[in-house]
């Protein structure tokens, strides 16, 4: 196994989707899934790109992905916000997932980021057990807070 990280690119978007459909299923929450392809390779690869990923690969075939934006902080301002990161479970435990974080990581050194953020489910131990060995520091208090399109549209 020879596992490589690359930027993503939109000829990717269709396997990006396959595994996103995968990690909500791993997180009980399959008909979360809404965005449709063309949205989602428009926010990645349109005029107005809204996210960037580095996806994981072995003998070219997609493996795992994180993807990532700017988030900006009134209190600590520009950070990395990493939305999803995911490796399919057949690779877990291999090195992908490593390999991929610690680009993220440096991603945001090299941009000079004041820091990285992201969410874990408090109920995945694997991911928590994951985070912890990089010293993450895992909060507690927050409750996420959304509106559906439908929602806003009212």
């Amino acid at each position: 196994m020879s596992i490589t990280i690359r930027v993503a690119e939109r000829e990717d978007c269709p396997r990006l989707l396959e595994l996103i459909n995968e990690l909500a299923l791993y997180e009980k929450a399959p008909e979360e899934v809404t965005v449709t392809i063309d949205e989602f390779m428009d926010a990645g690869f349109g005029e107005n790109k809204v996210w960037k990923a580095f996806v994981a690969e072995d003998n070219n075939k997609i493996i795992g992905f994180a993807l990532y934006y700017t988030r900006y902080s009134t209190w600590k301002g520009c950070r990395l916000y990493l939305e999803d990161f995911i490796v399919t479970e057949e690779y877990r435990g291999k090195g992908a997932g490593k390999l991929l974080f610690e680009t993220v990581i440096q991603e945001a050194k090299d941009k000079n980021y004041n820091g990285m953020v992201w969410q874990v489910l408090d109920w995945n131990e694997p991911a928590i057990n994951f985070y912890k060995k990089y010293a993450a520091d895992i909060e507690a208090g927050w409750l996420n807070a959304s509106f559906s399109k439908e929602q806003i549209s009212k």
